[in-house]
């Protein structure tokens, strides 16, 4: 068994944050996404990662390594220009051979692992296996019609969903499926669809089955799904404080404070991580919130948000909630006279006030 992950694509729905970073590496609980993917992978015990990235940008490899640090190796596949899951598929040919393969979207996250997911598709002798997870949105997605238990139909978002599944980012695959992905042609969005070669697969007789995710999946698409997929693993992190908390702070829930992270005269309520080398003084910080190394807070408050590393949110007045900071970002006081709101704001972004 091995695994196949996707990292390409320019992430245009997480802009202006994907600007300047690969969407798979945006942090959730201070961890870049892709990582739950590499782990997951491994608790698995696979051994044979490839990771499909932007023919024109080194930043994954760079970020990641060749996968020691997890005990395993990793090969990385470029994609010269997006075209399509299916396409990120035909282009594992090589690297998968006869083996069977996971299939699994980088942005993706979902609770517990994939083992189960693996041990099933194992015992039943499918050429394919879909993870579903039922979804208020099926619409975003590739959506199975099922009939007697059995998956009769996928197609990549309907405009009249034939059930509330949808089809999530993780699949697992024998070699069959590069059959399929050879065989269809671009939808009307231009991309070879990975329901596209399921429909494939089933219109042929091959066996493809399903199994429910009963806990939670996110797919990170959007900076909603992000803070939610932020909150969920929050949810399950184990309390550890290695910083420094003063005598008048007060530390409540589940709260990781990082090594050379302060707490000073402040109250941090979890879950919650505050990253290396942090600065929380006077200030509060409250649940579902991810704050990343070098930060610096200072007389503000903070509450289910992601702050990258090495931001300052000074003697600001509100509460600042739902908000996403990339790195090095400022949101102070303003000073002198007139009082006034300044901003310099790249492409695509999106500021409320009060």
């Amino acid at each position: 068994m091995k695994a196949l992950i996707a990292s390409g694509g320019r992430g245009t729905r997480l802009r202006p944050i994907t600007h300047t970073r690969n969407k798979h590496l945006i942090p959730i609980a201070n961890k870049p996404i892709l990582h739950y993917a590499i782990e997951a992978a491994a608790d698995a015990g696979i051994k044979e990662v490839a990771i499909v990235i932007n023919a024109d940008s080194d930043e994954v490899p760079r970020a990641i390594g060749d996968g020691s640090r997890w005990g395993i190796r990793i090969t990385y596949i470029p994609q010269l220009t997006p075209g399509g899951l299916a396409q990120v598929v035909a282009l594992a040919e090589e690297f998968v051979g006869k083996d069977q393969f996971i299939f699994y979207l980088g942005d993706n996250l979902v609770v517990g692992g994939v083992r189960r997911f693996i041990d099933e598709f194992l015992r039943s002798g499918c050429n394919c296996y879909l993870t579903l997870s039922r979804v208020k949105d099926p619409e975003r997605f590739g959506v199975p019609e099922i009939r007697d238990g059995r998956i009769v139909s996928v197609e990549e978002k309907p405009k009249q969903p034939k059930s509330s599944f949808a089809v999530a980012g993780i699949y697992l695959y024998d070699h069959h499926i590069f059959e399929a992905v050879k065989a269809i042609t671009p939808s009307t969005r231009g991309e070879l669809e990975i329901s596209d070669a399921h429909q494939y697969l089933i219109d042929k007789g091959y066996k493809v089955g399903f199994a429910e995710i009963t806990g939670w999946w996110k797919d990170t698409g959007k900076p909603t799904d992000l803070l939610e997929a932020n909150r969920l693993v929050l949810e399950y992190i184990t309390p550890d404080i290695q910083g420094e908390v003063d005598d008048r702070s007060t530390i409540a829930g589940k709260v990781i404070v990082e090594r050379g992270a302060r707490i000073v005269n402040s109250v941090v309520r979890g879950p919650a991580i505050i990253g290396e080398n942090c600065v929380i003084e006077d200030s509060y910080v409250g649940p579902f919130s991810s704050i990343g190394s070098k930060t610096v807070v200072r007389r503000s408050e903070v509450e289910y948000s992601i702050i990258l590393r090495e931001c300052r949110i000074l003697n600001i007045g509100i509460r600042l909630e739902g908000s996403i900071l990339g790195n090095d970002v400022e949101i102070v006081e303003a000073t002198g006279k007139p009082l006034v709101h300044r901003f310099l704001i790249g492409d695509q972004s999106r500021v409320e006030v009060v």
